[in-house]
């Protein structure tokens, strides 16, 4: 992705968080002149991967394949200075722009619809061998059970929630029609280095072609940070 392509997303994401009545935080807002002024005091948000992430998942076609996200807290497992045991995101997936299958060996999490459009999930269990079964799924909406064929289609109308558990299989995308969907997801911790498996091969973090200057850091820019060298920054999928 050209950097000039992810600046106008990003431009466009604020607003869009705007218009739901969701605040982002300050680090949000943060320019590459305040990341080179921050000290040792905003470690936490570099080693959990607190902030931006944009992706094409290395398809070259952000609006057809591709999420933008804001994580906004998460924890380490293996880390005692990061206490949390729980993540939370802001998710945004415009009409049939698609977040390709995948599933996770560890984390639990519920998709929550926010607001704006429709979300589409598609639903399948994951084989010994990280297959699609052919096995009915089960889940929970909203607190009720429910058990369908697999690849069955499931739709999030805004305030509507899904939990997903490991070894389930799922992909998403916006309602034609139905314009942009604000998603939210609310997980145990959220470890991309270790706890995704993607059913087809994907690249997680864009290759970025510095065509002009950031207007806002990505998670996956902090590695780059030198005042934070060494550290183990983790950005976040649904």
């Amino acid at each position: 992705m050209k950097r000039s392509q992810i600046n106008r997303i990003l431009e466009e994401s604020k607003p869009f968080f705007a218009s739901m009545g969701f605040h982002l935080p300050p680090v949000a807002f943060w320019t590459p002149e305040d990341w080179r002024r921050a000290g040792p005091q905003a470690r936490e948000i570099v080693d959990v991967g607190i902030g931006w992430d944009v992706t094409d998942l290395g398809f070259g076609d952000f609006r057809r394949k591709g999420l933008v996200l804001f994580t906004l807290r998460n924890g380490k497992d293996d880390d005692p200075r990061y206490p949390k045991r729980y993540a939370e995101k802001a998710m945004i997936v415009d009409e049939d722009q698609l977040v390709l299958t995948h599933y996770h060996w560890k984390k639990t999490e519920d998709i929550i619809n926010r607001g704006g459009g429709d979300l589409v999930l598609e639903l399948h269990n994951a084989t010994p061998d990280n297959r699609l079964h052919d096995t009915p799924v089960r889940f929970s909406k909203d607190g009720i059970e429910h058990e369908l064929p697999a690849g069955s289609h499931v739709t999030l109308e805004p305030g509507e929630s899904i939990t997903l558990t490991p070894g389930l299989y799922h992909s998403f995308w916006g309602a034609p029609g139905k314009g942009k969907v604000f998603v939210g997801e609310v997980s145990s911790v959220n470890d991309d280095e270790s706890d995704n498996c993607f059913y087809e091969p994907q690249h997680r973090y864009p290759s970025i072609e510095e065509d002009e200057v950031p207007v806002h850091l990505l998670v996956g820019d902090y590695p780059a940070l030198a005042q934070f060298s060494g550290t183990s920054s983790g950005a976040s999928q649904g």
